[in-house]
């Protein structure tokens, strides 16, 4: 709006500060994806990311009814860990993945230990791998953090 005329034509002479042009080209940009700066531990990271949200959606599947709560819950586990990947992927804000990805993996082992009360008796295969993942996970991440 034209704040001088008190109507909706634009100022004369002056250009809007976002235009579509620059909307494309945001848009084109954070559409692309950005791989060359990743080293083999972003790549290490990303594959015990993507271990995780593979076991959250097989114990999700398989086991939970999808409409439970804790269905939904490993889902969302589950897109936790692919929105992750997927952001880094496509260089969007990598340091503060890194610095949610932290907590946000710890809480999943801590609220494990706390639901299952797991022991070595009764540890299962699947809970390994993904627990083994996950402190991987956490230490590529504090690495990433400290690094980049």
């Amino acid at each position: 709006m034209n704040r001088s005329t008190g109507n909706d034509e634009p100022i004369t002479g002056q250009t809007p500060f976002i235009t579509w042009d620059v909307i494309v080209t945001m848009s084109a940009r954070s559409l692309s994806l950005e791989t060359e700066s990743l080293t083999p531990l972003h790549w290490g990271a990303i594959a015990m990311a993507l271990v995780s949200a593979a076991v959250h959606l097989i114990i999700a599947i398989v086991d939970l009814p999808l409409t439970s709560a804790f269905g939904i819950g490993f889902l969302i586990a589950t897109a936790g860990f692919l929105g992750g990947v997927l952001l880094v992927l496509f260089d969007v804000r990598r340091r503060l993945v890194y610095l949610i990805g932290i907590p946000f993996t710890a809480g999943q082992i801590v609220m494990w230990a706390l639901l299952n009360e797991p022991t070595l008796a009764t540890l299962e295969v699947i809970e390994a791998i993904d627990k083994l993942a996950q402190v991987g996970l956490i230490v590529a991440l504090v690495v990433l953090l400290r690094r980049d």
